[in-house]
């Protein structure tokens, strides 16, 4: 394996999926966030979309982009949370083939070292489907920020070393492949 000073970047095909009832595109700051950030590190913005707090429609957004060649991860933002309406873990995990289980506690280090106790509210998670990263972070900029430079940016970086989610990426599906 060569090292991170010899690989070249690979760019990554990201949707930002933001969760809410009430934000449109005009207001939407926590996926300005992460889109100004995945494009500001090199990658593609794949697509873009905001959907209300449904389960159906959440994992109905995200079976799409599993299903779309073009689409090699998936961030969504908001809905991480406790109340009646905060539904985004719900419909992750159902359309999850295999979750990351270390996103969750990676985040909350991270959250930890800010806001202290008040971590414990949020659920992010992430998890893979379809040869698909999907990414379930809380609906604050901040939050956006959190994972994206403590996480996101690291992991969807071929160059991070010792080991990143793009370099595996082929091989998310090989269970699929005959043998």
């Amino acid at each position: 394996m060569s090292n991170a000073k010899t690989r070249e970047f690979v760019p990554v095909r990201i949707a930002v999926l933001t969760v809410s009832d009430s934000r449109t595109l005009a207001d939407d700051r926590s996926g300005d966030v992460l889109v100004e950030r995945l494009t500001g590190a090199g990658h593609s913005l794949a697509d873009r979309a905001i959907v209300t707090d449904d389960v159906k429609k959440i994992a109905a957004r995200l079976r799409d982009w599993i299903a779309d060649p073009e689409v090699d991860a998936v961030i969504s933002t908001g809905g991480t949370g406790l109340t009646g309406r905060d539904v985004t873990v719900e419909a992750h995990k159902s359309v999850y083939e295999k979750e990351i289980e270390g996103f969750a506690v990676a985040f909350h280090m991270i959250s930890w070292e800010k806001i202290r106790t008040s971590t414990i509210q949020s659920r992010a998670c992430a998890g893979v489907a379809g040869g698909t990263y999907l990414f379930a972070l809380p609906g604050s900029p901040g939050a956006c920020r959190d994972g994206w430079d403590g996480i996101l940016v690291h992991q969807l970086d071929y160059r991070h070393m010792p080991c990143n989610f793009v370099e595996i990426m082929p091989r998310l599906e090989e269970h699929r492949r005959r043998t």
